[in-house]
């Protein structure tokens, strides 16, 4: 999954394509990170060094305390981002359109079935990705012309999940 993170002036574009590898403005950094305590507590170890964090959620900014410094924080993931661009950069093609996986992570449920005619926004997949259940949504209303995953089923960023017509 890809956010947008910044901090006071500063952008970072980050990716975290596994648990222990997340991509910093392109660049490939090894990391180690958890949640401790009620997901209060952030535990990250980077280059060696050992860093906890404390981060509190405050609508669209997070607080963080980091080595006796607070930060503000906005994080946006991929998803809110493309929320925001005008609605005629989504002009979504007609004819077949492959549903394709927008993160690695494991297939939780497959809400469709083949020739079932859905609307915009039904649910079609669910996708566990970091612990976290995420909906992948119908773009346009269509029939399921074929699923290529099925329940329990690893995927990689952008495999298609399924077709529509």
């Amino acid at each position: 999954m890809r956010y947008k993170t910044t901090i006071g002036d500063q952008e970072f574009d980050i990716e975290i394509n596994r648990e222990d590898e997340v991509t910093l403005n392109g660049q490939r950094v090894p990391v180690d990170f958890r949640w401790l305590e009620g997901n209060a507590v952030f535990s990250l170890l980077l280059d060696h060094a050992s860093h906890e964090a404390l981060i509190e959620e405050c609508g669209d900014e997070c607080k963080v305390l980091l080595r006796g410094r607070m930060f503000n924080v906005r994080v946006e993931d991929e998803r809110s981002l493309r929320r925001k661009r005008p609605a005629r950069e989504f002009a979504v093609p007609s004819g077949e359109l492959a549903i394709r996986s927008p993160m690695p992570g494991l297939v939780v449920t497959v809400s469709v079935s083949v020739g079932q005619p859905v609307s915009k926004g039904d649910v079609l997949v669910v996708l566990e990705s970091m612990k976290m259940e995420n909906e992948i949504k119908a773009p346009r209303d269509g029939k399921v012309g074929a699923i290529r995953v099925e329940p329990r089923q690893s995927v990689e960023l952008d495999q298609i999940l399924l077709v529509l017509s």
